[in-house]
């Protein structure tokens, strides 16, 4: 379906049709890449349909295609990735502050070095002695305007280079300051020793895998993120607004993005876009079918 950008009609295909688009939209990240992985492939993939031969979306200088992404998921966490093209990525700062959602396993008994079950087991304790109604009770010490200690293994940077990075390199690496955070909602919706699901709705800077690692200390024992989910970010949800892979076409972007005010979108019809549909069948079959269970940055 072509379409129409501030009522100027252009070709379905066009480079210029893909570069006259200002504002946000939310595709689906899966379990693996990072999110600049991501985010570059689909770059490469717009580039493509537009007709650009060996689009190189890694070069930063005279890019054919301004993107961004609000907000970084761990290459093991999937779930809702806000991506800002054209002037949108000036918006993107709101969506690095504003409230995410979060759908977290977490497993007791066992401590990572990353904090997630990407990492080596550095710890084992029993966790047989904690009730669901002990676990319900800590939960309310990490609701609120908390301080946290974000993770070594992160996206954070120290001298220019992340922290994760500077880990795998072999170099030592000081734990950054305990700052202020914000869990706006908290609360477990499974609690099967050793593993537990919780739903978590957070303010910009919180990391998941550290609320796991801190709630298994608080309750004497250990514990790191199987699995995370981000489900809601802004006013992106899951379900309801997130292109996955397939749907990764010009077409679609079109259907979904919010535009930046002044960029107003249309299809040739004349009505204004409607969200992309149908996401929660792939995450129930992920959740179903993921046995072992992994996870992500909650900024986790």
């Amino acid at each position: 379906m072509a379409g129409s950008v501030t009522g100027v009609a252009v070709p379905k295909h066009s480079l210029s049709k893909l570069q006259s688009l200002n504002g946000l939209f939310a595709i689906y990240k899966k379990e693996g890449p990072t999110s600049a992985d991501v985010l570059n492939s689909l770059k490469e993939t717009l580039l493509k349909e537009a007709g650009v031969k060996d689009p190189n979306p890694r070069k930063r200088k005279k890019q054919a295609l301004k993107m961004g992404h609000g907000g970084t998921l761990d290459s093991a966490a999937s779930g809702v990735l806000v991506v800002g093209i054209g002037n949108g990525t000036k918006m993107l700062s709101t969506m690095l502050a504003g409230s995410k959602k979060y759908m977290a396993v977490g497993e007791l008994g066992k401590a990572t070095d990353t904090l997630d079950a990407t990492g080596k087991v550095v710890h084992e304790k029993l966790y047989d002695h904690i009730t669901r109604e002990a676990f319900e009770e800590k939960l309310k010490q990490f609701t609120g305007d908390i301080m946290q200690v974000p993770p070594l293994y992160s996206a954070l940077k120290k001298d220019g280079k992340r922290l994760s990075v500077l880990l795998k390199q072999g170099h030592e690496v000081e734990a950054k300051p305990a700052r202020p955070v914000t869990v706006y909602n908290l609360s477990l919706q499974d609690f099967t020793p050793p593993l537990f699901t919780l739903d978590v709705e957070c303010g910009g800077g919180f990391y998941i895998r550290s609320l796991v690692d801190d709630l298994g200390k608080a309750l004497s024992s250990c514990a790191h993120v199987r699995k995370l989910i981000r489900t809601k970010q802004g006013q992106f949800t899951l379900d309801d607004h997130t292109l996955q892979e397939e749907h990764w076409t010009l077409q679609h972007i079109v259907q979904s993005m919010q535009p930046c005010p002044g960029s107003e979108v249309t299809k040739e019809d004349g009505t204004k876009p409607s969200p992309n549909l149908g996401v929660k069948r792939a995450l129930n079959a992920q959740v179903k079918g993921d046995k072992n269970g992994k996870d992500e940055k909650g900024e986790l």
